[in-house]
């Protein structure tokens, strides 16, 4: 029988507990919850689809990846993105952590608002964005046994109005940087070009998702 335990499989490292207790201290517990969230499921992930990966750049890259929506780590000019992963960079620099691992948590943290690009590259880029997308999008919902999904939410809630939450939470860190959010070039050619394009929208996959709240 799957136990709590079992799915529950925080790395217990030193490094990882530094994470923690940093990331404890300087986000909102609705973002310390969310990035725990994040790590757990994309590390079931790869456990499902039989990635080998490292626990320790996984977790850390789950748990940076959105510090750049704080007012600790928000640049002036940046995407919030750059951000996260500059924060994860300068930790992982302080901590001795070989050059390519940190260039992994980077850009692992870079991409993970670019749909499309990560499930292709090195694992915990990959999945990273995956459990992004499991915990706000709920895409792979349904890969996720019920005991799964309640484990992860039992030890991690999820606000009663998390929908909501995390999209204020985006809105206050990048509304006095709108520059920073131009993005996929060729939904701007369809626009241009296709008056029956629809461009799609993160809001509206979000509130639509099977996640209640």
């Amino acid at each position: 029988m799957t136990t709590e335990r079992d799915i529950i499989r925080i790395p217990d490292s030193r490094l990882a507990r530094e994470v923690t207790e940093l990331v404890r201290d300087t986000e909102s517990e609705l973002l310390f919850n969310h990035s725990s969230r994040v790590y757990l499921f994309g590390a079931l992930a790869g456990e499902r689809r039989g990635l080998g990966f490292d626990p320790e750049l996984l977790y850390a890259g789950a748990m940076f990846h959105d510090m750049g929506l704080t007012r600790t780590h928000s640049s002036a000019d940046e995407r919030f993105e750059v951000d996260g992963a500059n924060a994860a960079r300068d930790f992982l620099r302080r901590h001795g952590i070989a050059q390519a691992d940190i260039d992994t948590v980077w850009t692992a943290i870079a991409l993970h608002t670019t749909p499309g690009i990560p499930k292709h590259m090195h694992p915990v880029v990959a999945l990273m964005t995956a459990g992004v997308e499991m915990d706000v999008l709920g895409l792979s919902y349904d890969e996720y046994p019920d005991a799964q999904r309640d484990a992860v939410v039992q030890v991690f809630p999820r606000t009663p109005h998390f929908k909501e939450d995390i999209i204020q939470a985006f809105y206050d860190a990048i509304r006095h940087k709108p520059e920073t959010t131009f993005g996929n070039v060729k939904a701007d050619v369809l626009a241009d070009k296709d008056p029956h394009f629809h461009r799609g929208n993160f809001c509206s996959v979000i509130r639509g998702s099977h996640w209640h709240g």
